[in-house]
């Protein structure tokens, strides 16, 4: 990945990891506005995708930094806002 991420490649980073960790989800229930738990994610499936995307995007972000994140949008503004 180049330097220069968008938030659509950052929002498929997310995406991807949402697929694999709740394999019953199919990709088009994925979208911006919805929140993990609308997509039947717990606790610990959530952290996995914060977890995951991270990693997957070379960031390192205090987990602090998503306490007010209500639905996937937030969680792809936080990601990407660390990764510049």
């Amino acid at each position: 990945m180049s330097n220069a991420i968008t938030k659509t490649e950052v929002f498929n980073v997310v995406k991807n990891n949402i697929l694999d960790i709740l394999p019953k989800v199919q990709p088009d229930m994925v979208t911006i506005e919805k929140s993990l738990s609308d997509l039947g994610a717990n606790s610990v499936d959530r952290m996995e995708v914060v977890t995951l995307s991270m990693e997957d995007l070379g960031v390192k972000i205090p987990l602090l930094s998503f306490a007010g994140v209500t639905n996937i949008e937030g969680l792809v503004d936080v990601l990407f806002n660390n990764a510049q």
